[in-house]
């Protein structure tokens, strides 16, 4: 089962005057509600006048104040640049997707869970240091749970010629995390 089930298109919304507006798309998980919207130059920049502009940007605003997470992206970037499109999107949804699926790794300890929504939302590879500074943890534990995520096949150790100094998650822990069946 994949984890886009609540992605909808057209998702109708309505401003502070109850006008209808539609986002291109919604994501809504029970953590949160997300606005995807694909901003193509002539209509959203080049086109809009002042008023249109002010009003885009209040919608905008309002969505946010009422609970929506807004997203945008070029038309030139999803055509041209979907790699980066999909990393940003990975980056902005992952945190609100590992919690909502948070019991698919029910057997791991919270502490590891945790190193693993980290090493998620800073989109490349994890150092010691990183898990220390971000969960306040010495140095020595932080290398630990690291390591057990390596040895359950959840962190891949990259090594240098000094040994072992970063991890990346594996695509078994991407799929958990996701809850998309392998």
């Amino acid at each position: 089962m994949s984890s886009f089930e609540q992605l909808h298109p057209e998702y109708e919304v309505y401003d502070w005057n109850r006008k209808s507006q539609f986002l291109d798309f919604a994501f809504t998980t029970k953590h949160a509600k997300f606005g995807l919207e694909i901003d193509g130059f002539q209509s959203h920049i080049k086109d809009m006048d002042r008023e249109r502009h002010s009003y885009s940007l209040n919608r905008d605003n309002f969505l946010t104040g009422i609970g929506w997470k807004m997203l945008h992206f070029s038309f030139d970037d999803i055509q041209k640049r979907p790699d980066v499109c999909q990393m940003l999107l990975q980056l902005a949804l992952a945190p609100y997707l590992i919690r909502s699926r948070i019991t698919l790794l029910p057997t791991l300890p919270a502490s590891e869970r945790e190193v693993l929504r980290l090493a998620w939302s800073l989109g490349r590879p994890i150092r010691p240091s990183d898990v220390k500074t971000a969960l306040q943890i010495n140095f020595r534990t932080a290398r630990n749970r690291l390591q057990a995520l390596s040895t359950k096949g959840l962190k891949e150790p990259l090594p240098t010629g000094n040994g072992v100094r970063q991890y990346k998650l594996t695509d078994q822990a991407t799929l958990q995390l996701f809850h998309i069946a392998p």
